[in-house]
Order: C-alpha cells, then structure tokens, then sequence
C-alpha cells in the first residue's frame, strides 16, 4: 500500500463534517427511541463514523455499497438524504423503503445502495455478483461489501473472496472489526489471527488499519479502490474498532455484564470523532468558529430529518400485500 498522502484541508473537513453528521443522526436516534414512535430494532454504529466516511470518499455516486443491520453510517456517507432514512425508522410511506423495511434494510438505488440485508454475511456475496454485472455490462462500477468480524465466520464469506479473486472483480471487502458478534467477543469465536490475513489464502492483499484514524483509513481505501478500478482485483480491508453501544437499541451494554467496563472505557478514550477535531485544531486547520458552525449546520439537517420523518403518513392499510411478490 502507497504511504498516506498529505489531504487537502477540503478534504480534511469533508471527512470531519461526515463523521459528525453521522454521529449527531446516531446520537439523536438513541435519545429518541425511548419514545417508542420508532418501532423497528436500531443497530447503532457510534463509534466507528471513521470507517464509512473515510471509505465512501473514494465512491462515485454510480458505485455501490452493499451493507449489513448496522447501515445508517455507510449510507449517511453514501449520499443517502437524513430525511428518507429518518422517515424509514418511523416507518413512514415517505421513507426510503416506503415504511417496510426499516432500520436494517434501507434502500436508495439513486446513491447506489441496493438494500442492506440484516443477514449476517448475506451482503458480502451481493457485492461480488454486483461486481460482476458491472463488468459484463462495462459499467466502471466498483462494489464494496461492508461486514463485521462475525461475518467471517460464514461460508458465504469466503465463497466471496475465493470467486472475487478467480475472476478479478472490483470489489472492497471492509471488515468492521469491533470485536464482538452481538455479545460473542471474537477471541471466542475465531483463533487470535488477524481477519485480513485471510486474504493470502485467496491471492488478493488483506490490510489491517487502525479504523479509529479517519486518515488511516480514507489511505487504505484510496488503494483499495483504486486497485478495483484498475483491473487488479478485490482488497480485504480490516478496520479495528469499537461500537460504544449495544448490539441493538440505544443502551450501553456493560452493567448487564456484556462487554468489561475498563475495555469500553478505553475505546471511548479512542473516540475518532474527538481525535480527529483534535488533530485538526492542532494542526489549524478548525478552529472554535469553524466547528461550532459546522455543528450548527448539521444539527439543522438532523433537526429537518427527524421533523419529516415523524411528520410523514403511515402506509394505509390497502397497501399491505403491495410489493409482494
């Protein structure tokens, strides 16, 4: 991999702003479940905003992501309106599965995001045929499959690498790597080896990054992308991180004995929204102004979303065997 190239202050800021607005649309969903006019099961991804905004830098509007029950991150980055997927979580026909789909399945064909699928493994194989079609077809789409450590541990997941690699196709593998498969720790799960040296067994790079470091990451991917786009064939990327809550709802799960107290701790002090406003402070690049406007901004833009969402109607009855086939 090509050493990290020194980003344009445009570009640092792009990133900045992306995290934070994936982590106000994050923080704001927690505080609002409680209410209970959200009746779909959230799986937040506080915690690791680094890794969907420094990956979907890379993505043309046309490419495509393919995601997992913990979408609203990758989306978010995507280019997925606040509006459309606030209204899906309040299970509204305006939302962007029309109130069906919910939390875990949010669809925008416009931004390239097909569907997320809530099947653990089920949208790293769709990321290959996605790949291959575009070939076919010559389109110049790249894939990217986003998944957990969990995932890994399907068939599906190395039937993916295995043909990905045989045929060359442009997809990225990102592993989100939190360590935890619902309450599973992986060091129970799976031998202490890293996920991306699973790659060498199919003859493509496997990378392990820090998922943490937005810069670390949006490098990696840079080269990942780029290797897909070129002819070369698929990446296995593997982010280290950490969700601050619980596997599903807004709670954190450490006093129903889930995770070690001092382990969370630890993570929270590795914040990679927090490391990053720090690094650019320190480097000029934000100053107080700059951030609180910023801020604003989008609290503006989530503010607007959760007011369409819980203003939007409810699918009328007459609708229920719409879209069944």
């Amino acid at each position: 991999m090509s050493k990290r190239a020194e980003l344009s202050r445009d570009v640092l800021l792009q990133l900045y702003t992306m995290m934070l607005r994936i982590r106000l649309f994050e923080d704001r969903t927690a505080v609002l479940y409680p209410e209970q006019l959200v009746k779909c099961p959230v799986h937040l991804c506080i915690g690791q905003e680094a890794i969907a905004a420094g990956v979907c830098a890379h993505l043309a509007k046309k490419d495509y992501i393919f995601s997992t029950h913990r979408s609203h991150g990758h989306c978010i980055a995507k280019g997925m309106d606040l509006k459309t997927i606030s209204a899906e979580l309040y299970g509204r026909s305006n939302g962007c599965a029309k109130g069906r789909g919910g939390s875990m399945h949010l669809v925008d064909f416009e931004n390239g995001i097909p569907g997320t699928t809530a099947i653990v493994g089920g949208c790293i194989p769709l990321a290959v045929g996605a790949a291959l079609a575009a070939v076919k077809m010559k389109t110049g789409r790249i894939s990217v499959a986003f998944f957990g450590d969990g995932a890994t541990e399907e068939g599906s997941f190395h039937e993916s690498l295995n043909y990905a690699s045989l045929k060359k196709l442009p997809v990225v593998f990102v592993c989100e790597n939190n360590f935890y498969a619902t309450n599973s720790p992986q060091r129970a799960r799976q031998p202490e080896v890293n996920i991306a040296d699973r790659a060498a067994g199919y003859g493509i790079p496997g990378i392990v990054i820090d998922g943490n470091d937005v810069q670390a990451v949006y490098a990696s991917a840079g080269y990942a992308v780029e290797r897909a786009r070129s002819g070369s064939g698929p990446t296995l990327l593997e982010f280290r991180t950490y969700r601050w809550k619980g596997h599903v709802g807004p709670l954190e799960d450490i006093k129903i004995g889930c995770r070690p107290a001092d382990e969370h701790e630890a993570w929270l002090k590795k914040c990679p929204v927090d490391k990053f406003d720090r690094l650019l402070r320190e480097r000029g690049l934000l100053n107080e102004e700059e951030a609180s406007r910023i801020n604003s901004m989008i609290e503006a833009e989530v503010d607007e979303a959760i007011a369409f969402g819980k203003s939007g109607a409810e699918p009328d009855g007459s609708e229920l065997y719409d879209y069944v086939y």
